[in-house]
């Protein structure tokens, strides 16, 4: 109960920080966040004539809300009721900001970098604490996790850079050139934060060294990983010990220290980053 009511918290925190980082930022700067979000920023442009108060009402929630239904209907299909109930909230949360809250003609910051850079930190931080939460902020997102569950192998972003590049280049045509420009380097910025945020899709490799024999266990019963185990000998201390070899993702590695300590404090790990992983490795969003 504890662990769901942190991801709960996660996502409306993280929802919250990415909406509010275009809501100040981008949008009153004139420039695209990418993704879903962007295409919504597109169709508000282009039905701007539609809208009857277009100078106090901004349509691009609304639209990002229209653009992920198909798309949250495919996760509802085949990914957690959790995930997508988390999701829900996290693209709700985006609809009340980007077209409820009052429309912001004016951002913080005076220049066009400075928004692009401060939008980028608030909005990346946010991404990453919906995908910390087992959950995402909806759009191409939501296309990740599932490629992530369905086809392991599949490049997601492959994906993000070509829907991406057509959103930019629509959007260069519509506005201008350097307002494209500067919207690549938000979403550049935003992603790259929003990786160092989000650790679970990094995997990991720990190689103990124990002399503990219930160790092993202790490991498979915290983390649910399976772990090899052979015989290895000190070479100073001609004592024998088990050498155990585990395959997890970064968000894991708490758990397996946490193992570590209550078994046997002293055994020795190395931990190995980024490894690449296929067979019979479970992939956990």
């Amino acid at each position: 109960m504890k662990d769901e009511a942190l991801k709960y918290i996660k996502v409306i925190i993280g929802s919250i920080l990415f909406s509010l980082g275009i809501y100040f930022f981008i949008t009153p700067s004139g420039l695209n966040s990418g993704g879903v979000v962007g295409i919504a920023q597109i169709l508000n442009i282009v039905l701007r004539p539609l809208n009857p108060n277009p100078d106090s009402f901004d349509l691009t929630g609304i639209m990002n809300m229209l653009l992920n239904v198909p798309l949250y209907i495919l996760a509802l299909k085949s990914i957690s009721k959790s995930f997508c109930l988390r999701t829900l909230i996290s693209i709700i949360i985006q609809m009340i900001t980007l077209s409820l809250l009052p429309l912001r003609t004016e951002a913080i910051m005076p220049d066009m970098l400075s928004n692009c850079v401060f939008g980028a930190l608030m909005s990346g931080v946010g991404v990453g604490l919906c995908l910390q939460s087992s959950s995402c902020a909806g759009g191409i997102d939501i296309l990740g996790v599932y490629f992530s569950k369905t086809k392991p192998n599949f490049s997601v972003g492959k994906l993000s850079i070509i829907l991406n590049f057509f959103v930019f280049a629509i959007f260069a045509y519509i506005v201008n050139l350097q307002n494209a420009l500067y919207s690549i380097i938000f979403v550049a910025i935003m992603y790259f934060v929003g990786d160092k945020v989000h650790y679970q899709n990094i995997n990991m490799s720990a190689m103990i060294f124990t002399q503990n024999e219930n160790l092993k266990k202790e490991i498979m019963r915290i983390t649910g990983r399976g772990v090899t185990c052979w015989k290895g000998q000190g070479v100073y201390t001609g004592q024998e010990k088990d050498i155990l070899v585990v395959a997890l993702n970064k968000y894991e590695i708490r758990r397996l220290e946490k193992a570590i300590k209550t078994v046997d404090p002293h055994a020795f790990m190395i931990l190995s980053e980024g490894q690449k992983i296929s067979g019979g490795f479970e992939k956990r969003l």
